[in-house]
């Protein structure tokens, strides 16, 4: 008998192991899991950045956005509105899940 009739004999006694989706669904979830947090991670400099501007800019734009802000508050508030009545809406009578 060769050595590799003798490998053959021993590998091919086995049968593949089943495959272990719950493992495999843990292994998905943890690397997506570490792929959201580099991608936060990543625009942290980038939100520091627009912070940084816009504080600087504000005493510029403060009356620019004190004018407009009375102006939208009654827009602003119905908008809300809606949208909170849309989503409780789907909320209560949406897609059941199993």
């Amino acid at each position: 008998m060769t050595p590799d009739d003798r490998l053959k004999a021993a590998f091919g006694a086995d049968t593949p192991p089943p495959r272990d989706y719950a493992f495999t669904a843990a292994v998905m979830a943890r690397v997506a899991r570490r792929e959201l947090q580099l991608a936060l991670l990543k625009n942290v400099p980038i939100a520091l950045a627009a912070s940084a501007v816009l504080w600087s800019a504000a005493p510029a734009l403060e009356p620019l956005v004190s004018d407009l802000a009375v102006d939208l508050q009654v827009p602003v508030a119905l908008g809300l509105t809606v949208l909170l009545g849309v989503f409780a809406t789907l909320r209560i009578f949406g897609p059941r899940r199993a």
